[in-house]
Formats: C-alpha cells, sequence, structure tokens
C-alpha cells in the first residue's frame, strides 16, 4: 500500500484530504508542523508529501529543501506565479492552490506517483537474481552485494540494458568506451571471466554465457 504523508496545519483539511485519499486506498500519516514532519520523515519514507507552506515551527519552504527522493506537492493559499515558480524550482514536484477540489489533488498524486515508479524502474536494472541501482550504483545477487571494478561494472550494466540477446564484444567496447578507456577486445575476456566469478561466489550458477566469435548473453536461468 503507498502511503502518503499530510503535513498541514488546518486540522479540517488534514482531515478531508486524509479521508478521500484512505477511500483510494492509501496509507496516510499526518503531521501538523515542519518540525513534525522532519521527525516523521526521520523514521518513515512515504511514497509522497503534501506540504502546506504556512506551518508553525518551520514552515514548508523550509522543510521543502531538506526532502530527499520524494515527491512533493504543495498545497498553499498562495497564487502568486512567482512563488509557484520558486517552488517548483526548489524541488517541488507539483502545487495546487487552496481551496482545491479533491478530485483534482487525487488525479496530481496519481500522476506524481505513476512518475515515480517510472523512475524506479529507470533507476533499477534486473535480471534474474542480480538487481543494479544505477543511482547508488550498487550491485546485488540474490540479494547480496557485490563488489566490481568500475569496468566489471560498465560491462555488467551493458548486459543487463540487454538482458535478451547477444551483445557483441564491439558493441560492449564502444558502449563503456567514455567511462573506461582501458579495456580492449584482448582484455574483455578477463574481465568478464571476473564477474562470472564474483556472480557465482554469491550464488553458485553461472550468469553469463559467451557466444563463441561474437559476444556475451545471459544464461537462461
Amino acid at each position: 500500500m503507498q502511503s502518503i504523508l499530510i503535513v498541514e496545519d488546518d486540522i479540517y483539511i488534514s482531515d478531508m484530504v486524509a479521508n478521500r485519499l484512505q477511500r483510494e486506498g492509501f496509507h496516510v500519516l499526518k503531521a501538523f508542523s515542519g518540525t513534525e514532519a522532519l521527525l516523521v520523515l526521520a523514521s518513515q519514507q512515504p511514497d509522497l508529501i503534501l506540504l502546506d507552506l504556512m506551518l508553525p515551527g518551520l514552515s514548508g519552504e523550509e522543510v521543502l529543501p531538506k526532502i530527499q527522493q520524494t515527491p512533493v506537492i504543495i498545497m498553499s493559499a498562495k497564487a502568486e506565479v512567482n512563488d509557484k515558480v520558486q517552488l517548483l524550482l526548489n524541488g517541488a514536484a507539483d502545487y495546487v492552490t487552496k481551496p482545491f477540489h479533491l478530485e483534482e489533488l487525487v488525479a496530481r498524486i496519481t500522476v506524481q506517483l505513476r512518475k515515480a515508479q517510472q523512475t524506479e524502474q529507470q533507476q533499477l536494472l534486473t535480471y534474474s537474481d542480480i538487481t543494479m541501482d544505477t543511482i547508488s550504483h550498487v550491485v546485488t545477487v540474490h540479494e547480496q552485494p557485490i563488489k566490481l571494478t568500475r569496468t566489471e561494472y560498465a560491462i555488467l550494466k551493458c548486459l543487463l540494458q540487454h538482458p535478451k540477446q547477444v551483445v557483441t564484444k564491439s558493441q560492449i567496447l564502444h558502449v563503456i568506451s567514455s567511462d573506461t578507456p582501458d579495456c580492449t577486445e584482448s582484455t574483455l575476456k578477463v574481465h568478464i571471466s571476473n564477474i562470472r566469478i564474483k556472480l557465482r561466489e554469491a550464488t553458485g550458477k553461472d550468469y553469463i554465457q559467451a557466444i563463441w566469435g561474437i559476444g556475451f548473453k545471459f544464461e537462461n536461468n
């Protein structure tokens, strides 16, 4: 169940929005001040945040820069274009002006959650037990992290981007050339061998198959 944090000091508005979101199937968290919002975020990671600006303690403008990797929709009575532009430039995903229709708010939430899901899917490359986070550069096999060199990471990323097809040696060398210019056709086999060993040590399975004279592909695990 996706969760939404409502940061709103007006109890009537908070309850009204919360009730509607719960009917839509969301788990709702609440905070009534900027300070309380940061306390909630220190222990929980909602999928989206609805943030009022006029809050006791820390204002919404002060809270916004402290929120990382979570879409924020501003809910405010401020209607000036300059205010909206500045908040959007400072990291807000969207802005709704009070008073607003709940149907519009739900639609905007749906759009932002869809965008976040698409971004997450683009961030993660997977095949069988292998997962690569292209933002943190963490690679796990069967949920076990493995350490790769820069060249090994670039090669594995290239293979993960084409998980169902043979990737030729020249394709791999071309794709990784900007990051790892030291890799040549003669050393590519060595790097592939090292990747195989590290993946095998994690699960005991072979993942990469050599296609003689052409390139490499994933085994049908």
